[in-house]
């Protein structure tokens, strides 16, 4: 811990941070719980992308996820008080598709340290954009309420876009949210999803793998406008096709600041499956405030 820093950042494993960006700012990250055909471990650490991309492509063995639980993060946030920081921010990936929030919330009433928790209504950079500002303002030595400000104001300017090539495994976890209403023609297209106040929602329908990347592009070239913006491009066992749209958005995106590539974890993957394709555009923050 920093000599000017008191606020420490707690987020959890679906944020798929930046290598490095983690260890640079002390940011805690809790795992949340893959489960394949009985064997329980933690994303991140026991269970990797590929395990989870190859599970449901042989589908030989169920997929499903769970929270962390209460017990993980009080121990964190014991951890973090007997480290000196006086208090923390706990930001996490969207309470409609995942307990985590609930369960940060049970152990923060009972935390031996001041604690701030944050539904970010997002997941991936999504939640990783929101906690990377948290962690930028931490690190300056704003106060716990700043830091929680900055994240939730970054949430806000994020959106986060994805393409899939089927909508079973969504259906399957419970996590379709809205965009259940595209099931009855999911075989004659290919879904354009968004996450909308926390959920996924449908956007629109394309008709092949390839017009859905292109698709994507626009979208990015759409939402970051004249703004200044970082972008993160997410995929799942799908490297070629991360590789194309990023040259693409590097190409169309006029003022990018920071282009981030990141396969999704496990717990993420398990409920879009192989072959996902996700952008995330955070807009930086208007200087006239």
């Amino acid at each position: 811990m920093s000599g000017t820093r008191r606020v420490a950042v707690v987020t959890d494993s679906t944020a798929y941070l930046p290598e490095g960006i983690a260890e640079k700012y002390d940011v805690r990250v809790i795992p949340l719980q893959v489960v394949i055909g009985g064997r329980v471990g933690a994303e991140g650490l026991d269970v990797h992308p590929a395990d989870v991309a190859e599970a449901l492509r042989s589908r030989r063995a169920p997929v499903s996820t769970s929270r962390p639980s209460p017990e993980q993060f009080a121990r964190a946030y014991a951890d973090l008080a007997a480290a000196g920081y006086e208090a923390a921010v706990s930001v996490h990936l969207s309470a409609a598709l995942s307990g985590t929030v609930d369960a940060a919330r049970m152990a923060a009433a009972h935390a031996p340290l001041p604690v701030q928790v944050l539904d970010s209504r997002s997941t991936a950079m999504g939640l990783g954009f929101a906690v990377l500002a948290a962690a930028e303002a931490a690190d300056s030595g704003a106060d716990a309420g700043t830091v929680a400000g900055e994240a939730a104001a970054a949430a806000a300017r994020t959106d986060t876009l994805f393409y899939v090539d089927t909508l079973e495994h969504l259906r399957r976890g419970g996590r379709i949210g809205r965009a259940a209403a595209m099931l009855g023609s999911a075989l004659a297209v290919k879904p354009i999803l968004h996450v909308d106040a926390g959920e996924i929602a449908p956007l629109e329908k394309v008709r092949t793998a390839s017009r859905g990347l292109t698709r994507l592009q626009e979208l990015v070239v759409d939402r970051a406008g004249d703004s200044l913006v970082d972008v993160a491009v997410h995929h799942l066992a799908a490297p070629a096709r991360a590789d194309v749209l990023v040259e693409r958005i590097r190409s169309a995106v006029p003022r990018l600041r920071h282009l981030y590539v990141a396969e999704v974890g496990a717990a993420i993957g398990a409920h879009v499956g192989p072959g996902l394709l996700a952008v995330v555009v955070s807009r930086a923050a208007d200087p006239q405030g």
